[in-house]
């Protein structure tokens, strides 16, 4: 079915969604963007269902606490959208991301007996066959899944996160309708197609299925593992694949302080400051160092254990960035650094790999935002809030983003957030220009370039070797007649279009002409019927080309005065 078949289908086939959705958008006042994107039609039912009044209270809310309350009173999906939308700076308003990051991810659990059936149905034995004991009682619990505490049989602690019940085909028909109402958007509210939501949406649903694929983020916890198998500052709880399925995850439990517990953790005799530094230092080598990073770091996901080892959970959504695109990303971060604007602009040429239109206005305004800043000592210098500004000026002349810069960008701002609460003095590019300086060096290093010296010579020796079959190939293809040239003019349409009004004129003048001599040679041949002495059928013809003559010129009096 094609896209807009299926977008057809979905007005009417989850139209009690709509109705539900559209009540929450008039109760926090949005009911005007109902009428602009044309569904009022569909969510009227549920507005009579449900009857919503606009309350005095939510009228003196900000907009954008409205909106973070309206998504989190449609649910789950719409929650995470939220939590998604807030790592794209470039697109959302500052005070937007802000209340979003406040976004509550914590919802009441469901019961007891439904975390014991989906664990029960993950693993085909009852729930006691599996664990020594299970707290019935969850310790945690979010929009897409609860934590409980219980045992192995061997003895060891751990936590078992178990999904909600039906959550998949909830998410699936909101993904839907957000796909509807993206389109809309782009449709009826004039330069929204600049942010694509379409191309939002795609991203979340890609985001929100690994998400909900718990053998996934098992998958993510022997990575990284693996990554850090030689690091004495980081622990990785021990994930227990045979208990492990696609809607239930078990893996060490974890004693630790929440990493934003300034508190506790001085009462446990740790150093705060080092906390911050370690911390940091973890971040920055999965970006740098590994290319898989953990996109959500915030201050619940991280815990620190005894002798100031941090301890990253819940790894269910994590980046990926490509060792090309972390030279890029080096070198904008050493530009930044040393206050040089034409690396930076020289690195998102490359990145972009397409013709930017106005580089005279993009290289300004990165010269710009770099003289800001150069007044400023590095220690005052908020990275978080340069990549933003840098996000922006992206979207603003349509520059292509590397994949994952948006999470990656998050990933440090969080950090960062986390580094001021722990050491009022933490510096973030202290940190960071040590990891940027070292991956640009390594890419004009004499190792590096050795193997991409060796890299082009192989390159070139498989082309002059595949060359003479190729080159045949293409001889047969063009002796068979099936060579095939296209054309492409751009910037020729108006050209075009006035040389054909050109012709049409020549060709009415022509018959004009034709029509006036030969209406002549009639009169002068006397030929009947007469009137008053004058042949009819000359007389026509002087009257319509009398008819014609002023058509034309009133037709080129009205494009002289277009013009």
């Amino acid at each position: 079915m094609s896209y807009s078949g299926r977008i057809k289908g979905v007005r009417y086939r989850h139209i009690g969604r709509y109705g539900e959705i559209g009540s929450v958008l008039v109760k926090y006042g949005f009911g005007d963007l109902l009428s602009r994107l044309n569904v009022e039609r569909y969510i009227s039912i549920g507005r009579r269902i449900f009857r919503v009044k606009k309350k005095k209270q939510i009228e003196e809310v900000s907009r954008w606490d409205r909106i973070r309350m309206a998504l989190e009173e449609l649910g789950p999906t719409f929650i995470k959208l939220g939590q998604f939308a807030s790592n794209r700076p470039d697109i959302l308003p500052a005070d937007l991301i802000t209340s979003l990051e406040k976004l509550q991810d914590s919802v009441p659990p469901f019961s007891e007996p439904e975390a014991l059936k989906t664990i029960e149905e993950e693993f085909g034995k009852p729930v006691g066959e599996v664990f020594r004991t299970f707290e019935n009682t969850p310790f945690a619990s979010a929009s897409i899944a609860q934590v409980h505490k219980a045992t192995l049989h061997n003895g060891q602690e751990v936590a078992i996160k178990v999904q909600r019940p039906r959550i998949n085909e909830q998410i699936v028909i909101d993904i839907e309708i957000m796909y509807h109402l993206a389109s809309l958007l782009e449709k009826h509210i004039q330069g929204m197609d600049v942010f694509n939501p379409t191309q939002l949406v795609d991203e979340f649903a890609g985001a929100i299925r690994k998400e909900l694929d718990f053998t996934v983020e098992a998958l993510h916890i022997d990575h990284f593992t693996n990554n850090f198998k030689d690091d004495p500052n980081i622990y990785i709880p021990r994930v227990y694949h045979e208990y492990t399925g696609r809607k239930v995850i078990t893996t060490e439990f974890i004693h630790g302080i929440k990493i934003s517990n300034v508190k506790e953790l001085r009462d446990a005799c740790i150093d705060p400051r080092e906390t911050a530094r370690r911390g940091a230092s973890l971040v920055l080598k999965q970006i740098f160092v590994h290319g898989f990073f953990h996109a959500d770091p915030h201050a619940g996901n991280i815990l620190v254990k005894e002798g100031n080892i941090i301890c990253f959970l819940d790894l269910g959504m994590t980046g990926i960035i490509t060792p090309t695109s972390r030279e890029w990303l080096g070198s904008i971060i050493v530009g930044i650094a040393s206050r040089d604007s034409q690396r930076i602009v020289k690195t998102l040429y490359d990145m972009s790999n397409q013709k930017i239109e106005r580089r005279e206005d993009l290289e300004y305004e990165i010269t710009e935002l770099i003289q800001e800043y150069g007044s400023r000592s590095l220690a005052t210098i908020n990275i978080g809030e340069v990549l933003n500004r840098l996000s922006r000026l992206l979207v603003v002349h349509r520059l292509r983003v590397i994949p994952g810069f948006y999470l990656l960008v998050k990933a440090m701002v969080t950090m960062e957030g986390i580094g001021y609460r722990l050491d009022p003095d933490f510096n973030m590019m202290e940190h960071l220009e040590p990891f940027a300086k070292k991956l640009v060096q390594e890419q004009f290093g004499f190792g590096n370039l050795a193997r991409e010296g060796v890299d082009t010579v192989q390159d070139f020796f498989f082309l002059l070797r595949d060359l003479p079959s190729e080159a045949r190939d293409i001889l047969q293809l063009m002796k068979a007649g099936k060579v095939r040239f296209e054309f492409e003019h751009r910037g020729l349409d108006p050209v075009m279009r006035k040389l054909d009004t050109m012709i049409n004129r020549v060709v009415y003048g022509l018959m004009l002409a034709s029509l006036v001599i030969g209406s002549s040679i009639v009169v002068l041949s006397n030929v009947p019927p007469k009137f008053y002495g004058l042949p009819v059928i000359g007389i026509a013809g002087f009257l319509i080309a009398a008819f014609m003559g002023f058509g034309l010129i009133i037709s080129i009096r009205r494009q002289d005065k277009s013009l």
